[in-house]
């Protein structure tokens, strides 16, 4: 039993094939933890490429070749190895039909749904409307019809992204995961002492779930 809440924080970027993997295993984890109940998870902001425009034209597999110096066909290959990893975990991913772009306001409204109590669902959403639907990332409409079906107002998701809210929420996580070193997500902060970095096993998420809450009890 643990002595109070146990704090999760998981930076991640949601053009992140990682990060949804990683999503998956730690929700994996966190269905065989005794505290489960007791677990708060804020999800903090990550931008693999702020300086990216509102959509990126060409597909993942030229971004790829081009980002990593790879050849098509290696490029593919990843592709397809991610797309098999993430089977795995149960998700379908259509990586050719991603449309990528800037992700700074989706994270913005990510910090929004957190004031509704609903960001979970809205981190999630939007890795779905990535990954298997092929929803443009970068483009406003799309965001506000996707929060709206999580719960958000319209008018409010509209007003958000019309605007500089939670700009310096996102930018403020962003600060911390560069103070802290973090280079790559996803990044998982337990309680502010325990780390894990990168989408690991199930197994090794709750050995370190249980770790603290041994800690916690302590």
């Amino acid at each position: 039993m643990m002595a109070g809440i146990m704090h999760v924080e998981i930076w991640s970027d949601v053009i992140c094939p990682w990060c949804y993997i990683g999503k998956r295993r730690f929700e994996d984890a966190l269905s065989k933890f005794d505290g489960a109940d007791d677990v708060q998870i804020v999800w903090r902001a990550f931008e693999l490429d702020p300086g990216a425009p509102p959509q990126r034209h060409g597909t993942l597999v030229q971004h790829l070749a081009v980002k990593y110096g790879m050849d098509a066909e290696s490029a593919q290959a990843s592709v397809d190895r991610l797309t098999r990893l993430a089977a795995a975990e149960g998700l379908e991913y259509h990586l050719d039909a991603t449309r990528s772009g800037n992700t700074f306001n989706a994270h913005r409204l990510i910090h929004a749904a957190e004031t509704e109590g609903i960001q979970g669902a809205m981190k999630e959403r939007l890795l779905r409307a990535y990954f298997t639907e092929g929803a443009p990332i970068g483009d406003d409409d799309t965001l506000v019809r996707l929060a709206v079906e999580v719960g958000l107002d319209a008018n409010m998701a509209a007003t958000v992204l019309a605007g500089d809210a939670y700009a310096s929420a996102v930018r403020a996580d962003e600060q911390r995961a560069m103070e802290m070193g973090i280079s790559g997500v996803p990044f998982f902060l337990i309680d502010g002492k325990f780390a894990i970095a990168g989408a690991q096993s199930a197994d090794v998420i709750l050995d370190l779930l249980e770790r603290a809450a041994t800690a916690n009890v302590a």
